[in-house]
């Protein structure tokens, strides 16, 4: 059963999907209409689940449950990876891919391969002040108070150098 993202509880299960390029408002729209067919219909065990997704960014597609109307089970689980894997295949998509660090940047994603991050910081193309994201929130209130961070603030700081952190 579909709800709209900001009715779900604030301790709905959140999945954060981050998205290997931005999407066109028509692509946005598409999936917007395939994703909510999807939780229409998502159930666990044969019963409902109390779903919703919202896209941000044009970059990442959160997916929720209310897990205190009935609990994601494996098999709902695996529903939700196959759903994503088929839409990325039509869209031209990745929602899996692990190697790119998104950050905000004047109101836009952009991406930076991991591998080149302690790089970018040690150039100043990247800086501590910058925001990233905390794509392993667990819930919808940790997506909304903690998902956004500063790159000093996150995993990333051990990319810094060492002078910003002094």
């Amino acid at each position: 059963m579909f709800v709209p993202f900001n009715e779900m509880p604030d301790q709905a299960r959140v999945w954060v999907y981050q998205m290997n390029r931005e999407i066109s408002a028509s692509e946005s729209e598409k999936m917007a209409e395939v994703m909510q067919n999807f939780c229409s219909q998502w159930q666990a065990h044969g019963a409902p689940l109390k779903t919703s997704f919202d896209i941000v960014y044009n970059h990442f597609l959160i997916l929720a449950v209310d897990e205190n109307a009935g609990g994601a089970s494996g098999c709902s689980i695996d529903g939700s990876v196959r759903i994503l894997k088929d839409l990325g295949v039509k869209m031209g998509l990745d929602f899996f891919s692990r190697t790119e660090v998104a950050f905000l940047i004047n109101d836009k994603i952009s991406l930076y391969p991991m591998s080149k991050l302690k790089e970018l910081f040690g150039e100043g193309t990247l800086n501590a002040s910058m925001t990233t994201f905390n794509n392993l929130v667990a819930t919808k209130a940790e997506f909304l108070q903690s998902w956004r961070m500063v790159a000093a603030d996150s995993w990333l700081a051990r990319y810094l150098p060492k002078s910003t952190l002094a």
